[in-house]
């Protein structure tokens, strides 16, 4: 049976009183505090301490505190005045103390769950706030890569656009060189004739008047072998010409088959595309082209048909073709979807490459990026976009 502590002191003022407990030992995580206006309970086995207030006190702004062997009340009385008795009068009347009692818990109970509702609203703002504050956080990071790529691209663009004016300007002083040069090479040769033609003292005319026979007047045809280029003779390249021309009018007799002259079977563009990939693994890129174009003629929604003569393209070193193909086969392979993703990251790598072989290394990464993001586990893509990377840097630097 629990011992009642009687041995207890307190103190009072008009505004406060002050309740001293022992704890007779106990250790201070064995004590158990209820409290009320007016009503305080002190259980720490085997004791318990209790008291049913003489006045009413303001239980909120009060404070117990448990240390030294010993709770110490501290309460504010809610009327200023000096009670002279620690109890109530009516601390023998069993209702009374049963009512005060069921009170007493009924406060603390409604009390710890208005505690617990108030800390779990906080919780939730502070989880809230803490969300908000990382999201914000991320959105400016994002924000700050995506501002600094933009930065980079459109430097990387500016250089490459001085580049190719220096490149034109390079050209356009050589060619400038090389008309100098003629000029100056056909200036020595009208000068050295015309110290000839001092050097011999007479012309035709002169001997003429001294009685020798002049030549009899004629008409002589001059015929000229047609040129396809409008160019001089003196600034043409007549190899690449040539070789130019070979390729265009291949590439028109590639192009210029009648379908009478195919049968129904060459005229299936699953069939020709079959036969263009044997084509292309043969090494026959031509004939690929052929097939793969011939095929196009009869179906050109086929994205395939496309993007594996875009591969002929960049055997063949035709990388503007490659990059023309590949941007085809990337409109009719929207929208993107899961079952067309490996087609559309063939494609991206293709144009990416043509665009890297063109010294495009900006749109060619964009390319290569857009693929990682299909095939993010493609680790000769992810090294070969790295090194991009590096370029675009390295000539940024520079």
């Amino acid at each position: 049976m629990p011992l009642a502590v009687r041995d207890y002191t307190w103190e009072e003022t008009e505004k406060m009183l002050f309740l001293t407990v022992p704890l007779k030992g106990v250790k201070a995580n064995k004590v158990d505090i209820l409290s009320s206006e007016d009503y305080i309970k002190v259980s720490y086995p085997p004791y318990f301490f209790e008291c049913f207030l003489h006045e009413s006190v303001d239980d909120i702004s009060s404070t117990a505190q448990i240390g030294n062997g010993a709770v110490v009340f501290k309460l504010l009385k809610k009327e200023t005045q000096l009670w002279n008795e620690l109890h109530h009068d009516r601390s023998d009347d069993k209702e009374f103390t049963k009512q005060k009692r069921d009170e007493a818990i009924t406060r603390n109970q409604e009390r710890a769950e208005l505690s617990a509702k108030e800390k779990a609203e906080k919780k939730q703002e502070r989880e809230k706030y803490a969300m908000n504050e990382m999201m914000r956080l991320e959105q400016e990071e994002r924000d700050r890569i995506a501002n600094i790529k933009e930065s980079e691209k459109r430097k990387a663009m500016e250089e490459l656009e001085i580049w190719k004016e220096q490149q034109r300007e390079a050209a356009e002083l050589e060619k400038n060189r090389i008309l100098e040069e003629e000029r100056a090479k056909e200036t020595a040769l009208k000068e050295e004739m015309r110290k000839e033609k001092k050097r011999r003292g007479k012309n035709i005319f002169e001997e003429a008047s001294n009685g020798i026979p002049t030549r009899d007047v004629g008409r002589i045809e001059i015929k000229f072998t047609p040129r396809v280029f409008p160019t001089p003779v003196r600034e043409s390249q007549t190899h690449l010409e040539e070789e130019w021309l070979k390729k265009q009018a291949e590439a028109r007799r590639i192009t210029e088959i009648e379908d009478k002259d195919l049968t129904e079977e060459e005229k299936d563009p699953i069939y020709l595309r079959d036969k263009g990939v044997s084509f292309f693994k043969s090494g026959n890129y031509p004939a690929a082209v052929n097939a793969f174009t011939t095929a196009l003629r009869f179906n050109p929604k086929m994205p395939s048909l496309y993007s594996n003569r875009a591969a002929c393209h960049l055997k063949t070193r035709n990388f503007f073709k490659c990059i023309e193909d590949c941007s085809k086969a990337m409109d009719l392979l929207s929208p993107p979807v899961p079952q067309n993703a490996d087609s559309r990251c063939k494609a991206l790598i293709r144009r990416g490459t043509a665009f890297c072989e063109l010294e495009m290394y900006v749109e060619g990464l964009q390319d290569y990026e857009a693929a990682l993001k299909i095939d993010p586990n493609n680790k000769q893509v992810r090294e070969d976009a790295e090194k991009m990377r590096k370029i675009i840097q390295s000539s940024s630097e520079s």
